[in-house]
């Protein structure tokens, strides 16, 4: 499946007050892995962005005076991500923004993203793993160990990849984003390469196999039962032996 992991920043909050996407960073993620190809794009709004929102991300009018508008990107953006898995956090948020966005240039067959892609909001599946605790970007960086210390401000494009590695380690996959192909270009058009296989060499050391003694043995099966005095159950550990033994 192809997914883009997408994040968007604004003038401020909410879309219903007439605030505007002023960045758009997505990054596309095939067989769990970055292809290297991405959308990135910063947009003039044509009105303010709020003070409170600069604080935030950190871009400011002046900055974005001389950037393209949306409808001038509308249709390489939504050629991007058509027919993708989308993966947002809070995506009711940036959707709001990006339907918003095609509405106001009258298209409004794709005025809902949602019936041109699948949409997997990463904060309602930290919800249901981590029930009561903090799920923001930042809270799931530090509980998964995923590097975001170059996150001083947001941007989207920097959100959208640390937001990949988050999701990749929180389903259980690989826990380091590498490229598909080092050799793309980065852009949009850019073509995944191949990464290169590396073999062991036949004539390594062979890897020594140290088996436990029997007073290792002794030591885990005493250190397996205070767990389970102290927690009123067997542990998983002894859960799993017992259907291979019985079997």
């Amino acid at each position: 499946m192809r997914s883009v992991v997408l994040d968007t920043e604004t003038t401020g909050m909410p879309v219903t007050d007439g605030h505007r996407i002023i960045e758009i960073g997505c990054v596309e993620v095939m067989g769990r892995r970055l292809t290297g190809r991405h959308f990135h794009v910063y947009l003039q709004p044509d009105r303010e962005v709020d003070e409170g929102a600069i604080a935030v991300h950190g871009i400011t009018n002046e900055f974005l005076a001389d950037k393209p508008r949306f409808k001038e990107v509308a249709e390489e953006f939504f050629e991007f991500i058509k027919g993708a898995q989308l993966i947002i956090h809070n995506a009711a948020f940036d959707v709001g923004f990006i339907n918003a966005e095609f509405a106001r240039l009258g298209q409004h067959d794709r005025a809902d993203i949602s019936e041109h892609c699948s949409i997997l909001d990463t904060l309602l599946m930290a919800r249901e793993r981590h029930p009561g605790q903090r799920n923001s970007l930042d809270a799931l960086c530090k509980r998964y160990g995923v590097d975001n210390s170059g996150r001083d401000l947001h941007g989207a494009l920097l959100d959208a990849e640390i937001l990949a590695d988050v999701y990749l380690t929180m389903t259980g996959g690989q826990t380091h984003l590498s490229l598909a192909g080092e050799g793309s270009d980065g852009n949009a058009s850019g073509r995944p390469q191949a990464s290169p296989i590396r073999r062991l060499p036949a004539e390594r050391t062979q890897t020594r196999v140290i088996r436990a003694s029997e007073a290792d043995l002794a030591a885990h099966a005493a250190r397996l039962a205070a767990i389970e005095k102290s927690a009123g159950s067997a542990p998983l550990w002894v859960q799993l032996e017992q259907p291979a033994a019985e079997a």
